[in-house]
Protein backbone atom coordinates (compact mmCIF):
# COMPACT_ATOMS: atom_id res chain seq x y z
CA UNK A 1 0.00 0.00 0.00
CA UNK A 2 1.42 2.83 -1.03
CA UNK A 3 -0.33 5.68 0.82
CA UNK A 4 0.54 5.89 4.71
CA UNK A 5 -3.09 7.49 5.19
CA UNK A 6 -4.69 4.45 4.54
CA UNK A 7 -2.18 2.06 5.98
CA UNK A 8 -2.59 4.06 9.37
CA UNK A 9 -6.65 3.81 8.56
CA UNK A 10 -6.17 -0.35 8.34
CA UNK A 11 -4.09 0.60 12.06
CA UNK A 12 -6.82 2.32 13.70
CA UNK A 13 -9.19 -0.25 12.93
CA UNK A 14 -7.28 -2.88 13.92
CA UNK A 15 -6.17 -1.08 17.12
CA UNK A 16 -10.36 0.17 17.74
CA UNK A 17 -11.62 -3.75 16.98
CA UNK A 18 -12.78 -4.14 20.86
CA UNK A 19 -13.98 -1.04 21.40
CA UNK A 20 -15.67 -0.77 18.12
CA UNK A 21 -19.24 -1.13 18.76
CA UNK A 22 -19.02 1.13 21.42
CA UNK A 23 -20.05 3.78 19.02
CA UNK A 24 -22.71 1.60 17.32
CA UNK A 25 -24.48 1.07 20.45
CA UNK A 26 -23.89 4.95 21.93
CA UNK A 27 -21.88 3.84 25.09
CA UNK A 28 -18.69 5.76 26.52
CA UNK A 29 -17.53 8.70 24.64
CA UNK A 30 -20.29 7.89 21.93
CA UNK A 31 -22.91 8.35 24.34
CA UNK A 32 -24.55 11.82 23.76
CA UNK A 33 -27.32 11.86 25.91
CA UNK A 34 -30.82 10.15 25.56
CA UNK A 35 -32.01 12.48 23.06
CA UNK A 36 -29.82 12.15 20.46
CA UNK A 37 -29.16 8.82 21.61
CA UNK A 38 -33.28 7.46 21.09
CA UNK A 39 -32.62 9.81 17.63
CA UNK A 40 -29.91 7.63 16.33
CA UNK A 41 -31.45 4.34 17.24
CA UNK A 42 -34.86 5.47 15.93
CA UNK A 43 -32.89 5.95 12.45
CA UNK A 44 -31.02 2.68 13.05
CA UNK A 45 -34.54 1.42 12.88
CA UNK A 46 -35.59 3.29 9.70
CA UNK A 47 -32.26 1.52 7.78
CA UNK A 48 -33.42 -1.91 9.20
CA UNK A 49 -36.71 -1.49 7.50
CA UNK A 50 -35.37 -0.08 4.23
CA UNK A 51 -32.82 -3.76 4.04
CA UNK A 52 -35.76 -5.55 5.01
CA UNK A 53 -37.36 -4.15 2.00
CA UNK A 54 -34.49 -4.95 -0.07
CA UNK A 55 -33.98 -8.71 0.93
CA UNK A 56 -30.92 -9.40 0.60
CA UNK A 57 -31.04 -12.88 -0.44
CA UNK A 58 -28.87 -15.22 -2.34
CA UNK A 59 -25.20 -15.12 -2.08
CA UNK A 60 -24.26 -11.91 -0.25
CA UNK A 61 -20.89 -10.31 -0.34
CA UNK A 62 -20.11 -7.96 2.81
CA UNK A 63 -17.36 -5.61 2.43
CA UNK A 64 -15.87 -4.34 5.21
CA UNK A 65 -17.71 -6.46 8.01
CA UNK A 66 -15.97 -5.70 10.99
CA UNK A 67 -17.65 -7.15 14.12
CA UNK A 68 -20.44 -8.60 12.45
CA UNK A 69 -23.22 -5.36 13.64
CA UNK A 70 -25.25 -5.56 10.22
CA UNK A 71 -24.09 -9.53 9.43
CA UNK A 72 -26.84 -10.05 11.80
CA UNK A 73 -29.43 -8.32 9.89
CA UNK A 74 -28.24 -10.05 6.57
CA UNK A 75 -28.74 -13.34 8.08
CA UNK A 76 -32.43 -12.45 8.27
CA UNK A 77 -32.49 -12.83 4.48
CA UNK A 78 -30.17 -15.25 3.77
CA UNK A 79 -27.88 -18.06 4.71
CA UNK A 80 -25.21 -17.46 2.43
CA UNK A 81 -22.46 -14.39 2.89
CA UNK A 82 -18.39 -13.98 2.25
CA UNK A 83 -17.27 -11.33 4.76
CA UNK A 84 -14.54 -9.37 4.06
CA UNK A 85 -12.63 -7.33 6.27
CA UNK A 86 -8.69 -5.99 6.12
CA UNK A 87 -8.04 -6.28 10.59
CA UNK A 88 -8.10 -9.98 11.76
CA UNK A 89 -9.06 -8.35 15.13
CA UNK A 90 -12.18 -7.39 13.44
CA UNK A 91 -12.61 -10.85 11.82
CA UNK A 92 -11.71 -12.78 15.28
CA UNK A 93 -14.41 -10.66 16.92
CA UNK A 94 -17.08 -11.40 14.34
CA UNK A 95 -16.48 -14.86 13.93
CA UNK A 96 -16.54 -15.12 17.92
CA UNK A 97 -19.83 -13.14 18.05
CA UNK A 98 -21.53 -14.73 15.46
CA UNK A 99 -20.60 -18.53 15.16
CA UNK A 100 -22.01 -19.65 12.00
CA UNK A 101 -20.65 -21.99 9.71
CA UNK A 102 -22.65 -20.29 6.64
CA UNK A 103 -20.22 -17.46 6.59
CA UNK A 104 -16.87 -16.93 4.62
CA UNK A 105 -14.09 -14.74 5.81
CA UNK A 106 -11.78 -13.60 3.80
CA UNK A 107 -9.12 -10.98 5.34
CA UNK A 108 -7.88 -8.87 2.41
CA UNK A 109 -7.19 -4.83 1.90
CA UNK A 110 -10.35 -3.87 0.16
CA UNK A 111 -8.11 -1.85 -2.20
CA UNK A 112 -6.26 -4.78 -3.67
CA UNK A 113 -9.37 -7.34 -3.16
CA UNK A 114 -10.51 -8.99 -5.87
CA UNK A 115 -13.42 -11.25 -6.02
CA UNK A 116 -13.10 -14.67 -7.16
CA UNK A 117 -17.34 -15.39 -7.97
CA UNK A 118 -20.28 -13.20 -8.50
CA UNK A 119 -22.78 -12.39 -6.27
CA UNK A 120 -26.98 -11.44 -6.00
CA UNK A 121 -25.90 -8.74 -3.43
CA UNK A 122 -22.81 -6.67 -2.46
CA UNK A 123 -23.61 -4.68 0.99
CA UNK A 124 -21.29 -2.54 2.36
CA UNK A 125 -21.75 0.00 5.79
CA UNK A 126 -19.63 2.67 7.00
CA UNK A 127 -16.82 1.90 4.31
CA UNK A 128 -17.26 4.36 1.18
CA UNK A 129 -16.36 7.19 3.06
CA UNK A 130 -13.26 5.84 4.14
CA UNK A 131 -12.50 5.51 0.21
CA UNK A 132 -10.18 8.25 -1.06
CA UNK A 133 -11.36 9.82 -4.41
CA UNK A 134 -8.63 8.85 -6.16
CA UNK A 135 -9.05 5.10 -5.23
CA UNK A 136 -13.16 5.70 -5.78
CA UNK A 137 -13.50 4.48 -9.40
CA UNK A 138 -11.44 1.32 -8.84
CA UNK A 139 -13.53 0.51 -5.64
CA UNK A 140 -16.70 0.84 -7.41
CA UNK A 141 -16.06 -1.08 -10.54
CA UNK A 142 -14.43 -3.49 -8.45
CA UNK A 143 -17.92 -4.05 -6.92
CA UNK A 144 -19.72 -3.81 -10.22
CA UNK A 145 -17.51 -6.78 -11.43
CA UNK A 146 -18.28 -8.75 -7.83
CA UNK A 147 -22.41 -8.32 -8.85
CA UNK A 148 -24.29 -10.79 -11.10
CA UNK A 149 -25.81 -9.71 -14.26
CA UNK A 150 -29.20 -8.84 -12.36
CA UNK A 151 -27.10 -8.05 -8.86
CA UNK A 152 -28.10 -5.96 -6.23
CA UNK A 153 -26.17 -2.93 -4.12
CA UNK A 154 -27.09 -1.63 -0.59
CA UNK A 155 -24.68 1.09 0.61
CA UNK A 156 -25.03 2.79 4.27
CA UNK A 157 -22.62 5.47 5.32
CA UNK A 158 -22.55 8.73 7.76
CA UNK A 159 -23.78 12.16 7.42
CA UNK A 160 -21.89 14.69 8.66
CA UNK A 161 -23.04 15.34 12.00
CA UNK A 162 -21.08 16.17 14.98
CA UNK A 163 -22.96 13.75 17.77
CA UNK A 164 -22.38 10.78 15.64
CA UNK A 165 -18.85 10.24 16.58
CA UNK A 166 -17.29 10.06 19.55
CA UNK A 167 -17.70 13.43 22.03
CA UNK A 168 -13.41 14.13 21.59
CA UNK A 169 -13.44 13.80 17.99
CA UNK A 170 -13.82 17.46 16.02
CA UNK A 171 -14.95 17.01 11.74
CA UNK A 172 -13.33 19.72 10.42
CA UNK A 173 -15.36 22.05 8.11
CA UNK A 174 -13.02 20.99 4.87
CA UNK A 175 -11.05 17.94 3.83
CA UNK A 176 -11.16 14.36 3.93
CA UNK A 177 -8.97 13.41 6.14
CA UNK A 178 -9.66 13.63 9.90
CA UNK A 179 -7.50 12.93 13.09
CA UNK A 180 -9.29 9.99 15.24
CA UNK A 181 -8.66 9.02 18.93
CA UNK A 182 -9.21 5.63 21.33
CA UNK A 183 -10.09 5.44 24.38
CA UNK A 184 -6.82 4.61 25.32
CA UNK A 185 -5.75 7.79 24.18
CA UNK A 186 -3.96 7.08 20.84
CA UNK A 187 -4.71 9.04 18.39
CA UNK A 188 -4.50 7.83 14.18
CA UNK A 189 -5.75 9.76 10.94
CA UNK A 190 -7.92 8.13 8.75
CA UNK A 191 -9.80 9.14 5.28
CA UNK A 192 -13.51 10.41 5.83
CA UNK A 193 -15.80 11.67 3.33
CA UNK A 194 -19.31 13.01 3.56
CA UNK A 195 -21.01 11.83 0.88
CA UNK A 196 -24.63 14.17 -0.10
CA UNK A 197 -26.65 12.41 -1.85
CA UNK A 198 -25.89 14.38 -5.16
CA UNK A 199 -22.15 13.45 -4.70
CA UNK A 200 -23.41 9.35 -3.98
CA UNK A 201 -25.55 9.58 -7.42
CA UNK A 202 -22.70 10.45 -9.79
CA UNK A 203 -20.01 8.07 -7.96
CA UNK A 204 -22.58 5.46 -8.49
CA UNK A 205 -23.45 6.67 -11.62
CA UNK A 206 -20.28 6.55 -13.64
CA UNK A 207 -19.76 3.00 -12.33
CA UNK A 208 -22.75 2.67 -13.99
CA UNK A 209 -24.29 1.16 -10.84
CA UNK A 210 -28.08 2.88 -10.39
CA UNK A 211 -29.38 3.27 -7.46
CA UNK A 212 -32.08 4.93 -5.16
CA UNK A 213 -30.14 7.90 -2.52
CA UNK A 214 -32.06 8.19 0.44
CA UNK A 215 -31.19 9.76 4.24
CA UNK A 216 -32.67 9.53 7.71
CA UNK A 217 -32.93 12.93 9.10
CA UNK A 218 -29.61 13.36 11.10
CA UNK A 219 -27.01 10.08 10.91
CA UNK A 220 -27.90 7.88 7.83
CA UNK A 221 -27.25 8.12 4.00
CA UNK A 222 -28.22 4.84 2.29
CA UNK A 223 -28.23 3.75 -1.34
CA UNK A 224 -30.33 0.62 -3.40
CA UNK A 225 -29.80 -0.20 -6.48
CA UNK A 226 -28.34 -2.70 -8.98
Amino acid sequence: MSDPILQEQIDYYRARAAEYDEWFNRQGRYDRGPQANQQWFSEVETVRAALADFNPAGKVLELASGTGLWTTELLKYTSDITCVDASPEMIAIHHAKLQNPNITYTQADLFAYQPDQQYDVVYFSFWLSHVPSVKLAPFLQMVRSALKPDGRIFILDSRKTPTSTAKDHVIPEDGSVLERKLNDGNTYKIVKVFYTPQMLQTALGEANLHAKIQQTPEYFIYAVGK
